[in-house]
């Protein structure tokens, strides 16, 4: 499905199939896909990092060595979608992530992404969790 047929325009393009769409990509470990539904200076701010919103990676080819890095290092990584709701250009989604990292370490989270859309590109993803221990 086209991204242009997953939104609407008197919304910045925001629709709850659009972040189902783009969760189906990360759960399929398609890079190229995640990618595609950002905008060219879209970013992705990590909930871990240094700054106070984390580590913000900015820009498609930045994005795709981040993405391409995790989905080698957490190879059965999978996003289980909880809820997702879209308010404006502004979409919400709740999730339980769960991976093996190389070392034999489950990583078990509960976290939120919290979508920026414009022209039915995401222009910020900010994302927020919980370790589940």
């Amino acid at each position: 499905m086209s991204v242009t047929a997953l939104t609407k325009t008197d919304s910045g393009g925001a629709s709850v199939a659009l972040l189902e769409a783009i969760g189906d990509a990360f759960n399929r470990h398609d890079v190229d896909s995640i990618i595609d539904f950002f905008a060219e200076d879209g970013s992705f701010d990590n909930a871990m990092g240094p700054d106070i919103h984390g580590q913000r990676y900015i820009g498609k080819e930045t994005l795709r060595a981040f993405f391409s890095e995790l989905m080698r290092t957490c190879p059965d990584i999978q996003w289980n979608a909880l809820d997702n709701r879209v308010d404006g250009n502004k979409g919400f989604s709740e999730w339980r992530r769960q991976c093996t990292l190389p070392n034999g370490e489950k990583q078990d989270w509960l976290g939120l992404d919290i979508f920026t859309f414009r022209d039915g590109q995401i222009v910020k993803k900010d994302t927020y969790f919980k370790n589940v221990i």
